[in-house]
């Protein structure tokens, strides 16, 4: 089976937990099933949880840790290092310094539905486009 490894922006687990059957969900349900290997550091994961839990998306606490437990048992996790860019949104910084490491080693993508945020580069994908690379790589 072939896998790929990504960097899950916020924006695509919210949506996907928002709308289980939609691109996103299913870019999640990849993730769930092993052929996407989500890619992750200690600030990633806080985010996740920090966001999911906001009251405006009514998601209990052991939902928030059973995703955040699959999705820790399924990734790898990442130190990044500091790399000197002006993103729109600071806190974007993070998941670009995580997909650009792991790229260092292998082939890694940053699946976003900010795609603007981020500097146009092929590995920055929206989730549409991950589930197109992963149909073209079958």
């Amino acid at each position: 089976m072939k896998y790929y490894y990504a960097v899950i922006d916020t924006n695509v687990l919210v949506s996907a937990m928002l709308k289980w059957n939609s691109v996103p969900g299913n870019v999640m349900e990849l993730v769930f099933r092993g052929t996407i290997i989500p890619v992750f550091n200690e600030d990633i994961i806080k985010e996740y949880i920090t966001v999911l839990l906001r009251p405006k998306f009514r998601f209990t606490k052991e939902i928030v840790d059973d995703v955040i437990s699959a999705i820790k048992g399924n990734g790898v996790w990442v130190d990044e290092k500091s790399i000197d860019i002006d993103l729109p949104d600071p806190k974007d910084r993070v998941f670009y310094e995580v997909v650009m490491e792991k790229r260092s080693g292998t082939d890694a993508y940053l699946v976003t539905g900010n795609i603007k945020h981020f500097p146009a580069k092929p590995f920055i994908v929206t989730p549409r486009q991950m589930l197109d690379i992963i149909l073209d790589g079958q």
